[in-house]
């Protein structure tokens, strides 16, 4: 049973996207308000505050997901939310040259989760995902749950 447990806690460690996506939010939330604050900016800093806090609140509502088919459309918006963050990162890198390094390496973050994202849609898709619901490991997140 101690040996199971450690398994949970390195999983969920390694699979902990929740926390993930909640860093990633707030370095660009860092990052932003380091910005200058002109009439480019502005609307671009807006934008992505907005897209990048959607990605890790769209995972909380998959990770309390009432049916696979819930779960599978709550990661495509994660999905989308990610590609849009990304978008938005380009456009203030190339507004913001003294700060594309930084944005560069937000970027790369963005595309790790849009991997991420698109390998539990494909497993969704491909009926590899099994739910079960009456797992004691409540706080896990959803994937956890599914990915065997």
């Amino acid at each position: 049973m101690n040996h199971q447990s450690n398994n949970l806690q390195k999983n969920k460690k390694r699979y902990d996207l929740e926390e993930r996506t909640a860093k990633f939010a707030e370095k660009v939330i860092s990052l932003v308000s380091k910005l200058p604050k002109n009439s480019i900016n502005k609307p671009l800093i807006e934008q992505i505050v907005g897209s990048a806090g959607s990605i890790g609140a769209n995972y909380c509502e998959a990770n309390e997901a009432e049916s696979k088919k819930d779960f599978a459309h709550k990661i495509s918006i994660c999905k989308k939310e990610t590609k849009e963050t990304k978008h938005w990162l380009r456009l203030l890198a190339c507004a913001n040259h003294d700060f594309k390094s930084e944005l560069r390496t937000l970027w790369q973050e963005g595309q790790e989760l849009l991997l991420i994202f698109s390998a539990v849609i494909s497993s969704c898709r491909s009926n590899k995902l099994k739910i079960n619901y009456c797992q004691p490991e409540a706080d896990l997140p959803m994937v956890e749950k599914f990915i065997d």
